[in-house]
């Protein structure tokens, strides 16, 4: 079978054919105003599922590449940038050219932004060494030059933490940034994620008693609270709808080894979670590595008092995140025997 007649077979069944139609609706409506806009500007206000991943690394290739002609430079990251504020702010400057930046993210796949914005940025959640980075740079429908090249290379420079010296001339052009819209107003209403429960507030659904006095019992309840940073409240080009993720959290070990239990614990947690919003995903890392199997933790005694585990929450409707550490951290301590109570086959309702 040819490779024509493979690529051809999406269009054999009602859906993929009208999926394909979608997508060619969108991009014939992106291609007509692509020249006068950043297309990470278009995927962050679009928050469209249907133009994320893989699409989204068409669009980059057919309107950015084959029609503008930008330039291109690639790199596995040797090291990275911590500080995506501060990369926005360089980049905003830098009028003289466009810029797109695409990060191939190793549990989130392809993510496009515009470098000049910070919440965009911030779509990227921690950038990882390794993983493989690419900027576009040009002049929007103007013929690129060598400038634009050697744009991109200076910010891959700036994503590996590096400071190169600025050509004055970046600095002076007419590509400025603009205001974006915002695709999900939700999201900077008054549930954001990162505030904890009020103590007057109403009644919560699924939150008895019991429940109540775990989050109450936890020696670090207090501490949780005034830790846990603002979501991050940006669509994230690689989702189904406007969808955004929450910055890292860090879980302190106060147990001596988190130990078994500890673990048992997390993934009551855990699963209570993801039972009460089984829309939103939890990501778990140590040192810096994805952890797929909470079991892990436990291998050979390794995660032990003082260690920091870290997690994050993806979703397009994020909830109870600061309600999740607290629980989290209890489930590290020595008091991780309250999450265990009960059938283990039962859902705790914790939240």
């Amino acid at each position: 079978m040819s490779k024509d007649i493979l690529n051809l077979e999406v269009l054999s069944t009602r859906n993929g054919f009208n999926s394909a139609v979608r997508h060619i609706k969108k991009t014939i409506g992106i291609a007509e105003t692509v020249e006068g806009q950043n297309l990470g500007d278009v995927l962050f206000e679009a928050g469209d599922g249907e133009l994320s991943g893989q699409r989204a690394g068409v669009l980059l290739r057919m309107l950015i590449v084959d029609k503008l002609g930008y330039k291109t430079v690639s790199t596995n990251l040797a090291s990275v940038a911590s500080n995506f504020s501060d990369l926005a702010g360089e980049f905003e400057k830098w009028k003289a050219l466009d810029l797109i930046v695409a990060y191939h993210h190793p549990d989130m796949g392809l993510l496009v932004a515009n470098p000049k914005i910070a919440e965009e940025l911030a779509a990227f959640g921690v950038l990882r060494k390794r993983e493989l980075l690419v900027i576009y740079a040009g002049k929007g429908g103007s013929p690129t030059d060598e400038q634009c090249h050697q744009a991109a290379l200076l910010a891959v420079s700036l994503f590996e933490g590096k400071k190169p010296r600025i050509p004055p001339e970046l600095y002076k052009g007419t590509f400025t940034v603009r205001k974006l819209k915002k695709t999900d107003e939700k999201s900077t209403g008054k549930d954001s994620p990162a505030k904890a429960p009020s103590k007057r507030g109403g009644k919560r659904s699924g939150t008895g008693s019991r429940e109540k006095a775990i989050a109450a019992s936890s020696p670090a309840g207090e501490a949780a609270r005034a830790a846990v940073p603002p979501a991050t409240s940006v669509p994230l080009p690689g989702s189904k709808g406007a969808v955004r993720m929450t910055p890292m959290y860090s879980v302190v070990v106060q147990n001596e080894l988190f130990h078994n239990g500890n673990v048992e614990a997390w993934k009551r947690i855990v699963a209570s979670y993801n039972a009460k919003y089984p829309e939103l995903q939890v990501y778990i890392y140590y040192e810096g590595e994805r952890i797929l199997d909470i079991n892990s933790l436990f291998k050979w005694g390794k995660v032990k008092h003082g260690s920091a585990i870290q997690f994050a929450v993806t979703g397009s409707d994020i909830k109870d995140v600061a309600k999740l550490q607290r629980y989290l951290i209890q489930g590290a301590s020595n008091q991780f025997e309250a999450f265990l109570r009960g059938s283990v086959s039962n859902v705790l309702k914790l939240f």
